[in-house]
């Protein structure tokens, strides 16, 4: 098969890898019905992350099990299933306290830009819907895997409530699902941080109230307008720069929380500051699989469409097209079909 391989900054590659297959008792393989690009794959991409080795990039799947280790109980072949981009048990300690993201036998998803993918601890980690779900739910379903689970973690940590004010610091893919997700938690104001028409449409659409196109300290003087200078009572960061979590500790009122999701590069704490600021933070890498099978259902009964948010589309193929679109910030998120 050939699969997605990234040698180094700009270097994406669609090249002959082999076939996955059984290497643990626990495993599973499937065949993904779509693969993606995250957000966080542009950071390798754009020499942020030293790249070392080869990598073998994808991390967010969906599709169907076509063979499974003699260990796995839980899914069979040809179910159609869903999994988390961090593998876990979902046995442990951590994981029965719903952080299946920092699960003692952890690992992080690689390999599901191709047509086939290895899921290690599949039992733990996947998720079997109880028929193959409709073609155009497809999208939906890839997105709940990584991008939807992750913005939905970031309003879950920020303990968004209903009537709530809430500000999404980032219009990326994430930052757009957490404005979704703040709109099921019933917020009463979702004030968005961005200056991108198409972002801010989908922002609205998914039920954003206010846009703030502002940067820095003019995006904070506007947001504490718009507060009557109170600032938020959530605040998710969804981006991961020193800029952003500046923000959102600025516009986050005394007693609120801070969800943050973003990746940190170069993010640093002034400690007498956050000592007085009183204000709450949780975040860390999402545990996506404490929140499937909830966030299927609202798929599958179609009360939303994360799906929305792939607004560029290609073959598995042109993936190294799909990075460039989304690091020119041409596309907000890019599908790949396999």
């Amino acid at each position: 098969m050939f699969g997605t391989m990234l040698y180094g900054p700009g270097d994406v590659r669609f090249e002959e890898r082999p076939e996955p297959k059984i290497e643990k008792p626990t495993d599973a393989v499937i065949k993904l019905s779509a693969s993606c690009v995250c957000g966080s794959d542009l950071w390798p991409y754009r020499g942020a992350n030293e790249v070392t080795a080869p990598l073998a990039m994808g991390h967010e799947y969906c599709g169907v099990v076509v063979e499974v280790g003699s260990d796995v109980k839980t899914v069979r072949p040809g179910q159609f299933v869903v999994g988390s981009f961090v593998i876990s048990d979902n046995t442990c300690p951590h994981c029965r306290f719903g952080f299946q993201s920092s699960c003692e036998q952890r690992e992080f998803m690689t390999g599901a830009q191709s047509p086939y993918a290895r899921v290690p601890l599949a039992d733990g980690t996947l998720v079997a819907t109880e028929s193959q779900p409709e073609e155009d739910l497809i999208p939906s379903l890839l997105a709940v895997s990584d991008v939807l689970g992750t913005g939905w973690y970031a309003a879950d940590a920020a303990r968004v409530q209903p009537g709530s004010t809430v500000v999404v610091v980032g219009d990326g893919a994430v930052g757009l699902m957490g404005v979704l997700a703040a709109k099921q938690m019933e917020a009463g104001r979702i004030i968005i941080m961005s200056r991108h028409k198409t972002r801010q449409d989908l922002a609205l659409e998914y039920g954003a109230t206010d846009i703030v196109s502002e940067r820095g300290e003019e995006g904070i003087a506007r947001i504490k307008q718009l507060t009557k200078k109170v600032g938020a009572d959530s605040v998710l960061e969804c981006v991961g720069t020193q800029e952003s979590m500046t923000q959102a500790l600025q516009v986050a009122r005394p007693g609120s929380m801070i969800g943050y999701v973003g990746v940190p590069h170069g993010v640093q704490f002034d400690g007498q500051s956050l000592f007085f600021a009183q204000v709450g933070m949780l975040g860390g890498p999402a545990p996506v699989r404490r929140f499937l099978p909830h966030l299927m259902d609202l798929v599958l009964t179609r009360k939303i469409n994360p799906g929305k948010v792939f607004d560029l589309t290609l073959p598995l193929a042109d993936v190294a097209e799909g990075y460039k679109a989304m690091d020119e910030r041409r596309a907000i998120k890019t599908m790949l079909r396999v």
